[in-house]
């Protein structure tokens, strides 16, 4: 195994930096035995705040990555990186290119766009609102208004992926699976929201279970953590789902990020009347 190797890389941004930190994180799983010590400059908006910026970067040379719209500011971190001879790379430079060649346009220079206060971050609001009065089947009521309804047996990270669902403006509900106990009505009739089933391995639902009890200060000792009845629950889970056609999603390898882009998947698939197993 090769020694780690370790490098300062500077995230510059004139919004809030998280594209910039998002595609920076993309970029550094491909690679192993490396480890950056980030540093996050937001909200960089004057040619000032650049040159407080670069002298911290002289100390600590790396990677400089950055977003920026302004011209000044941007004329500012080129000249003192070349000087430096430290390597700068603008990552929305090729994509804003691409698309004003495609659409024969210029773009408005405008920092922080997709942060404004516009319908759809009031959407975004409302689904967030949504999402946390429907979490873990709390308002059985109103699930007419729901975009996408997750059904799931417990620790199948419901109310994670929700709200990250929410935060895209899903308006979306979680619904605990309990063994013998009757769905909200909603459920048992048509809706126009998606209803999905989530699901784990019985091993990783016994694991995650149990640390759960154990965080709590509970005994292990329910049917809450048995190995058969854990089975008997995913398997009565999944029998429910067949029934109503809803697609199920195995949660056991994925991540958060991951079962909320299949649940997205499903979705479009069926706003386009597409067939998608979700699996």
């Amino acid at each position: 195994m090769s020694d780690l190797q370790r490098f300062h890389l500077h995230l510059v941004s004139d919004s809030t930096g998280e594209t910039l930190e998002a595609m920076a994180k993309a970029a550094l799983v491909q690679f192993e035995n490396v480890r950056a010590e980030k540093h996050m400059w937001p909200m960089v908006r004057t040619p000032r705040q650049m040159e407080r910026i670069m002298e911290f970067v002289e100390d600590r040379p790396g990677l400089v990555m950055y977003t920026l719209v302004n011209e000044d500011i941007r004329r500012e971190l080129t000249r003192r990186c070349a000087a430096l001879n430290i390597p700068h790379v603008s990552v929305l430079d090729p994509v804003i290119e691409s698309l004003g060649q495609f659409l024969g346009a210029r773009s408005r220079g405008l920092p922080g766009r997709q942060h404004e206060m516009d319908r759809h971050y009031f959407d975004r609001i409302d689904a967030l609102h949504f999402t946390m009065a429907h979490d873990d089947g709390q308002l059985a009521t109103g699930l007419m208004s729901a975009d996408i309804i997750l059904v799931g047996v417990s620790r199948t990270s419901k109310t994670p992926t929700s709200i990250y669902l929410a935060n895209k403006g899903f308006k979306t509900a979680n619904v605990p699976f309990v063994p013998n106990a009757p769905l909200p009505p909603e459920l048992e009739g048509p809706l126009d929201a998606l209803v999905v089933g989530l699901t784990a391995s019985p091993d990783r639902l016994v694991q995650v279970r149990t640390n759960r009890l154990r965080t709590i200060k509970e005994a292990p000792s329910t049917s809450y953590v048995d190995m058969q009845a854990i089975k008997e629950e995913v398997l009565a889970c999944r029998r429910l789902c067949s029934a109503h056609q809803w697609p199920v999603i195995d949660v056991t390898r994925r991540s958060i990020e991951e079962t909320a882009a299949a649940v997205l998947r499903l979705h479009s698939a069926r706003e386009a009347g597409l067939s998608d197993g979700g699996k």
